[in-house]
């Protein structure tokens, strides 16, 4: 049982909490809920029709573009643009149509998926839901070094730089 003193601490704190609670504005009232975000992040129910595999943190972006690549519902790169301006993979999104969970591993279907998951730098480990975490890719050892797609690179731009001196 409360007593009488309790009962009026009550009412006062009760008083005082909705003199606060007025005062703010509705989006400062849904973060100080004790439930928090009623908003799910992406992937973590395991409900939507894609994987998501993460290679790099999202904190390291500010914003971010998705790009569909192949037929539209397949394999999507999600690309995020740092503070410094420049855009890399934050995470792939794998239609689940193109790939299954088996044994807490996400093993390919298709050979567009295939291809993808062999050029992450380690296997996708199981995060939640439909999340799952890996390297962004392979690291090229030094003495292999200009590997052939720098070298088409380079002699690509070095033709480009030649044909721009031309015209002047």
């Amino acid at each position: 049982m409360s007593t009488v003193k309790q009962r009026k601490a009550a009412l006062r704190n009760l008083e005082r909490a909705r003199k606060v609670w007025t005062s703010m504005p509705s989006h400062a009232r849904s973060r100080a809920q004790p439930e928090g975000r009623a908003r799910a992040k992406p992937g973590a129910p395991g409900k939507g029709g894609f994987y998501h595999v993460a290679v790099r943190r999202k904190s390291e972006f500010r914003t971010f573009r998705t790009h569909d690549l192949g037929k539209p519902g397949g394999i999507e790169r999600v690309a995020g643009r740092r503070s410094s301006g420049s855009w890399d993979t934050q995470k792939w999104l794998i239609s689940k149509k193109l790939a299954h969970v088996r044994n807490g591993r996400l093993v390919a279907d298709s050979a567009e998926a295939d291809k993808l998951l062999d050029s992450l730098g380690s296997k996708p480990r199981h995060a939640s839901g439909d999340r799952f975490t890996a390297k962004p890719r392979p690291n090229a050892p030094e003495k292999g070094k200009p590997t052939p797609a720098q070298k088409r690179a380079r002699s690509k731009n070095i033709k480009k730089a030649q044909a721009a001196k031309r015209k002047k």
